[in-house]
């Protein structure tokens, strides 16, 4: 249908699984510190308790200001690549042209369209995330702004309120990673420009690179105390 064959809806299929699985293991009850990014929850809970004991915030300041540039050019990047995907499909036959000399490639005008808008649909989701949470470090920035001296450190007030910063920052980065994921996945969806099955190695290759950073030992021996 459309041209594509049952090969393509298995790989869309090993494709959409391992997306949902790599969520679900990134952001499940279960990955409470096992994840390199659930991790570094602890350590922004951290922050904000030694940000409180200080007069001058201008480097917390500066933290978060760094943070949401670097999610600005993620978003802006996310928009690019929006365009380039549009602009693709806007030149069907001349890439089609390209493909068919290529192995293992056989290229069909209908399926070419419908990869590319997915394609593009997962560039918006990425811009989406991005723009998200550039927003919610916006408000982060606002409670940074709003955290009481440290002369009222000790009252239930503050205490409460420097964990509304920390969950804020949290919440804002959760969303950064989501789109990060987007693009990470984009990556392993090129290889279904070629067949299904580049489609389905490409996203186990993606998949376990992303696991690898997240549980693999190159990535926690920084936060371990043994030494």
């Amino acid at each position: 249908m459309l041209g594509f064959t049952y090969l393509d809806g298995a790989a869309f299929a090993v494709f959409t699984v391992a997306w949902i699985a790599y969520h679900y293991l990134m952001e499940g009850g279960w990955a409470e510190a096992r994840t390199l990014n659930r991790r570094m929850d602890v350590f922004r809970l951290e922050w904000t308790h030694r940000m409180l004991a200080r007069e001058n915030r201008i480097v917390d300041a500066q933290i978060v200001a760094a943070l949401q540039n670097g999610t600005a050019f993620f978003a802006s990047t996310s928009l690019l690549a929006i365009g380039a995907s549009l602009a693709i499909l806007q030149s069907t036959d001349a890439v089609m042209a390209i493909f068919l000399d290529l192995p293992f490639v056989t290229p069909n005008r209908s399926s070419w369209e419908l990869k590319t808008l997915g394609l593009t649909l997962i560039f918006a989701n990425a811009f989406f995330k991005f723009a998200w949470a550039y927003r919610l470090f916006n408000y982060t920035t606002i409670l940074l702004g709003s955290t009481p001296p440290p002369s009222e450190a000790t009252t239930p007030a503050a205490q409460a309120h420097i964990v509304k910063l920390a969950r804020m920052a949290t919440l804002a980065g959760r969303h950064f990673n989501r789109g990060q994921r987007s693009f990470f996945f984009a990556i392993a969806y090129l290889g279904w420009y070629i067949n299904g099955w580049a489609l389905m190695m490409a996203t186990v290759a993606i998949f376990l690179v992303m696991v690898n950073r997240q549980f693999g030992p190159d990535s926690h021996w920084v936060l371990d105390n043994e030494r």
